[in-house]
């Protein structure tokens, strides 16, 4: 919803507080958005009904906020623990290719069928991508006011805590009742749609999305690189690179040498501060 198209003299601060709004991906940022665009809406009559809006959107994300603490508690049950280097939930409704698809990005073997609501509880997978990890979760069946289902709020929550998301569908109409449900619940990630492409594509397509780069270590003795590569974030550093290795790579860090996209020549010495591009070899040497 446009909140600063309504007839309301909002100004500049207002509508930079709501672009924060739509652009927040959690609760707790757009909360932190609604708060901002509160103190900067006008006061006059001409904003009450605006003001009422957004007092009212506050208040609904403020009661989903305590029901996803709630909920929290309830997944160490469950056992669904953050794993590898990101996570990625396969969302759609029934029979629409969800299992099909798990079996074909990751190890697991979920149940497959031609009948209704086949999987009732999450699947977990694990993705190998050039040697990294990422965490797959096929979510049951997504239906008309998901969250009001027995398990839909926990369902949801681990949907929200996810890098990305992939959406298979057979049909617009059910393309368009995912994404519905997910508009509802305030969830807003990374959206991938599958609908039979060739899988070793759709995988770089997901790796795409999850804002993160691969880059090898090198040992100074040896003359290959080192397996696996490690995940990071778009836009570190050999700083963060050498904290994910170990802590002493810091403390007696001296200089490193990259070869790489990142570098101007093969074998560039370069400080902590470097920040590495993918694909990058990396060889630290320390005092």
């Amino acid at each position: 919803m446009n909140f600063a198209s309504m007839p309301a003299n909002v100004g500049h601060e207002f509508k930079e507080a709501e672009k924060k709004f739509h652009l927040a991906r959690t609760t707790e940022e757009k909360i932190s958005a609604l708060k901002e665009m509160l103190s900067k809406c006008p006061d006059h009559k001409g904003a009450e009904k605006l003001r009422a809006q957004l007092k009212q959107r506050l208040a609904k994300l403020k009661k989903l906020q305590e029901e996803e603490k709630k909920k929290a508690k309830k997944f160490k049950k469950l056992g669904i623990k953050k794993e590898g280097a990101a996570r990625v939930c396969i969302v759609g409704v029934t029979n629409s290719g969800k299992s099909v698809l798990l079996a074909k990005l990751t190890n697991a073997k979920p149940l497959i069928a031609d009948y209704p609501f086949t999987t009732t509880e999450p699947e977990i997978g694990t993705m190998n991508y050039k040697g990294i990890k990422i965490q797959v979760i096929e979510i049951p069946a997504i239906v008309e006011d998901f969250y009001s289902t027995q398990r839909g709020p926990e369902f949801l929550s681990i949907i929200r805590d996810s890098e990305a998301i992939v959406v298979t569908y057979a049909s617009e109409a059910d393309k368009n009742l995912v994404l519905n449900e997910l508009k509802k619940n305030f969830i807003q990630k990374p959206i991938i749609f599958y609908n039979g492409q060739d899988i070793e594509s759709f995988k770089q397509e997901i790796w795409r999305n999850l804002g993160l780069i691969y880059v090898y270590t090198k040992s100074p003795s040896k003359k290959e690189p080192d397996f696996p590569p490690i995940a990071l974030k778009k836009g570190s550093t050999v700083e963060d690179l050498g904290k994910e290795i170990h802590k002493d790579f810091i403390k007696k860090f001296k200089f490193a040498l990259v070869d790489g996209k990142s570098v101007k020549f093969p074998w560039q010495q370069v400080g902590l501060k470097h920040v590495l591009a993918e694909g990058d070899v990396v060889e630290f040497h320390i005092k």
